[in-house]
């Protein structure tokens, strides 16, 4: 009896173990991770399954390893994973161009400044301009614009033209000048040529910059192709795998298509449209779409200049210059005009706004359009001085703020010289601007500022520079908490752009993104946040960096 049980037994675990249900096949497994989800419950779990370049599942090793096999198995030895950082506001084509004109960034003087562009002549003495990037005289001693004299000595007869770290001033010598046709007494609508005893000294504010820079030659096809995979390059060893590169016209943003559809352009990409006529010619009529590589439904608007140039356009004149308020770069009828019009063809608007005015301005827009509660998710890019009567205007027209982290600390040490102690208060208020929709979306602005995503982390919840200056904070009471920082720079960049159904989260059914770090986000020491380095980075389940 004794062995007959025992023969029936094995006989019953045998078939049990002959019907175990097969697994399941999947591209890849990761597991034995700690993987911030950033779902609705911000979970963490232990491991996920791939096909097709999407998530099949999340939950814990055991349970992952025992459901699905796969060619490829990834221990990830206890790493720490989240979804694919999104950088809501960048120049993507614009750094990826950058890269071959003078560095300017961080020159700590005008003559370092020349000298930089002496030696970026000399490696490159065929170019037919001389054009460089990222000045900031804020840096200098005595803070003063610089002036084209040197430039007009050195070079007389090729074009220069130097654009501020801001993108909305820039140096031209005599040669660009006169191209552009440039008096000292040319009157420009949203611009400013400065002028010295009567005399231009070169510096271009916002729209006049436009009568020299139209005059460089177009860029070739193979040059844009070469920038645009040379900024793809860098993103991906930052944790970039998504961009949203904010004002682009239509021959980049065919040539970017083209590109993913040659799978040779991995980058996913939300592409803010210029509104110049021929590019609302076209989108208007082909319309919204997007695809998992490329979103095109948003165009991008400039309200105002910048505070570091004085061309934010502001309620009251500047505290370091009583005589100037700044200016919005055209009428409010216009961008009355643009709003209803883009409303109408079923497109975000998403406009620069830096100065409260222009907030304003264009927040009372928005209203007048939108008519309260909505899903349209019209965006303001940048949102930095707010006046305190116009912040309910997010929550009540669904306004989405578009925020970049590291222009408060980047600004904080002159702020308060262009707005004054009390109303610098209400600039980079980013917690009060989150309070509003329960979101914000996170970006850099780069090349304004560094293309690195966890610069932008570490400044939002430590409001502290590089240096980790100062201490406490600048404006700490506007400090974001770990979760928030990195919801504004996954989940919720997603939802500004209308692709939260395919990615910012690691859930069931979206994009394979994410990237694999050695430390932890959530509890690593604020002072090293931005020492931080990705092991990995994945798009769509595959290894690009």
């Amino acid at each position: 009896m004794k062995a007959r049980s025992f023969i029936t037994l094995l006989l019953v675990a045998f078939i049990l173990i002959s019907c175990e249900a097969p697994k399941e096949s999947s591209d890849m497994i990761v597991h034995n991770a700690v993987i911030y989800t950033v779902d609705g419950d911000f979970s963490v779990v232990e491991a996920f399954a791939i096909k097709d370049g999407l998530i099949l599942e999340t939950g814990t090793s055991k349970h992952i390893l025992e459901k699905y096999e796969a060619q490829e198995v990834m221990d990830a030895k206890g790493l720490f994973i989240y979804p694919g950082f999104i950088d809501a506001h960048t120049h993507f084509y614009r750094y990826g161009l950058g890269l071959k004109v003078a560095d300017l960034t961080g020159a700590k003087s005008e003559a370092e400044m020349i000298e930089r562009v002496q030696q970026h002549r000399t490696n490159t003495p065929d170019q037919a301009w001389i054009l460089g990037r990222g000045w900031d005289q804020n840096l200098w001693e005595g803070q003063h614009f610089p002036s084209k004299s040197t430039l007009d000595s050195l070079y007389p007869d090729i074009p220069v033209l130097l654009t501020r770290i801001d993108g909305h001033a820039a140096l031209a010598n005599s040669k660009a000048l006169a191209m552009g046709g440039i008096t000292p007494k040319e009157t420009i609508l949203g611009g400013k040529v400065i002028t010295q005893n009567g005399k231009m000294t070169g510096v271009l504010i916002d729209n006049a910059i436009d009568l020299v820079s139209a005059n460089i030659p177009d860029v070739s096809e193979s040059d844009a192709r070469e920038a645009l995979l040379a900024a793809q390059k860098n993103c991906f060893e930052v944790g970039l795998t998504t961009v949203a590169d904010a004002g682009l016209d239509k021959e980049t943003i065919l040539l970017i298509e083209q590109m993913q559809k040659e799978e040779e352009l991995m980058m996913r990409v939300y592409a803010m449209i210029n509104p110049s006529p021929e590019n609302k010619e076209y989108f208007f009529e082909k319309g919204p779409y997007q695809n998992e590589s490329l979103t095109v439904r948003s165009f991008k608007v400039y309200g105002d200049g910048a505070l570091g140039s004085r061309g934010a356009s502001l309620l009251r004149p500047y505290h370091d210059a009583p005589e100037e308020s700044g200016f919005l770069l055209d009428q409010p009828e216009h961008f009355l005009a643009l709003a209803e019009e883009l409303n109408e063809k079923g497109f975000q608007m998403n406009t620069h706004c830096i100065g409260d005015s222009a907030n304003r301005t264009l927040l009372n827009i928005y209203g007048k359009v939108l008519l309260g509660e909505n899903d349209k998710r019209w965006r303001i890019e940048h949102a930095q001085v707010i006046h305190p009567m116009d912040i309910e205007k997010f929550a009540k027209f669904n306004i989405i703020p578009s925020v970049q982290p590291t222009h408060a600390t980047s600004d904080m040490g002159w702020a308060a010289d262009r707005l004054g102690e009390d109303r610098v208060k209400h600039a980079y208020t980013y917690q009060l601007l989150e309070q509003q929709n329960d979101m914000l979306a996170l970006g850099s602005d780069f090349p304004v500022e560094d293309i690195n995503p966890l610069y932008g982390y570490h400044a939002a919840v430590a409001r502290t520079d590089g240096n980790n200056k100062p201490e406490g904070g600048f404006q700490p009471e506007n400090k974001l908490s770990r979760q928030s920082a990195l919801k504004g720079m996954t989940i919720w960049a997603a939802y500004a752009n209308f692709e939260e159904p395919l990615k910012g989260s690691i859930e069931k059914g979206k994009l394979a993104d994410f990237v694999v770090m050695e430390r932890d986000l959530m509890t690593a020491p604020e002072t090293i946040l931005r020492e931080l380095k990705i092991q990995a980075t994945y798009i769509g389940g595959q290894k690009v960096y």
